[in-house]
């Protein structure tokens, strides 16, 4: 093994120097990442063989004061977490993207002020290296106490459009404008919504889609058109029931949400509606048991493991010190309309 003078074990600037690439790139080859040259990647190897370099995470955590390991916070509760396929979607995409790369994965709920208390304080104390952050409202303090720690951070979605923190999200507005508009296509012109909860970013977007598509459909939309729930499926079926009320008329409703569309179903079914025939329904999140119900959920599909993967990939980023681009990075995936027997 040439050490070159040195002292120490190797490290990955001495690597990128000696094969004179980036440190980026010497993490992507360590990591085996796509994206690099095979003549590239293959300096990259001849490099470390030179310098004995030992791409193990063990070694890496000890040079670089590094914990190997990153915490997933969801600000929801279990039942929340066990009941929704969304976050059961964003694990699998967030562990398929780090079971690779010698990082433990720790999953935490902060549900209130004293667990965010304590998570703060184990923040503060170094126990982790990065933070997957899924489910904060507008007004959580914890992104912000993260950036003044300035402990590598990625958001699932925002707590607003000015968002300064990274972040994944998808394309809410566009998603919501989709479903509307197929909905007017299908010949409906009584369409109602029920939210989520319009404390989160994502619930207000998936709002104003809704109300892009009725103006530019009708010319506006009532208040009366518009239930808040909260994305779970008994606000589906409590939102539902109101507007009914509200509206007897009604012939479509868009829910911002798989789950409170199956709780609108049920309502409809209940009040002897018949779904599509006298009312269709579109939901949001295309999760897995939209092909269940009865009849199949037309859907406004979001990549969410694709979400997650991109969430862990944007955060073992930030943890390398790789450049400020890409460290720092606010990242919106497409979202498309799956059309099913419910419209």
């Amino acid at each position: 093994m040439v050490t070159h003078g040195r002292t120490g074990p190797p490290t990955l600037e001495q690597v990128a120097a000696l094969a004179g690439v980036s440190r980026g790139t010497v993490s992507r080859v360590v990591n085996r990442e796509p994206g690099v040259k095979a003549a590239t990647r293959l300096l990259v190897e001849r490099a470390i063989d030179d310098l004995g370099y030992v791409p193990h995470h063990a070694a890496r955590a000890l040079a670089g004061h590094r914990t190997g390991a990153v915490v997933l916070v969801i600000a929801d509760t279990e039942r929340r977490l066990f009941a929704e396929p969304f976050y059961s979607e964003i694990v699998w995409g967030i562990s398929g993207e780090l079971i690779d790369r010698d990082v433990q994965l720790i999953l935490t709920l902060v549900r209130n002020d004293r667990e965010r208390a304590r998570f703060t304080r184990y923040a503060r104390a170094g126990g982790m290296d990065g933070v997957l952050l899924v489910s904060v409202h507008d007004d959580d303090p914890l992104p912000d106490v993260l950036a003044e720690l300035r402990l590598p951070t990625v958001l699932s979605g925002r707590r607003s459009a000015e968002e300064t923190l990274s972040y994944v999200d998808s394309d809410n507005v566009g998603g919501a404008r989709a479903a509307v508009r197929h909905l007017v296509a299908t010949g409906r012109k009584a369409i109602a919504t029920i939210t989520g909860p319009l404390d989160m970013h994502v619930g207000q977007s998936r709002l104003r889609g809704y109300r892009e598509a009725m103006v530019q459909a009708f010319g506006g939309v009532e208040p009366s058109w518009i239930a808040e729930g909260d994305f779970s499926e008994e606000s589906g079926r409590r939102g539902t029931a109101e507007l009914l009320r509200r509206q007897p008329g009604l012939d479509a409703v868009f829910a911002a949400s798989d789950l409170m569309a199956v709780g609108a179903l049920h309502t409809l079914r209940a009040a002897g509606r018949r779904v599509p025939e006298d009312v269709g329904v579109v939901g949001f999140d295309d999760t897995p048991f939209a092909v269940h119900t009865d009849p199949q959920l037309t859907s406004v599909h979001q990549p969410v493991k694709e979400m997650g993967r991109t969430m862990a990939r944007m955060l073992l980023q930030g943890i390398d010190g790789e450049d400020q681009d890409a460290a720092w990075r606010q990242v919106v995936l497409p979202t498309t309309l799956v059309r099913r027997a419910s419209t």
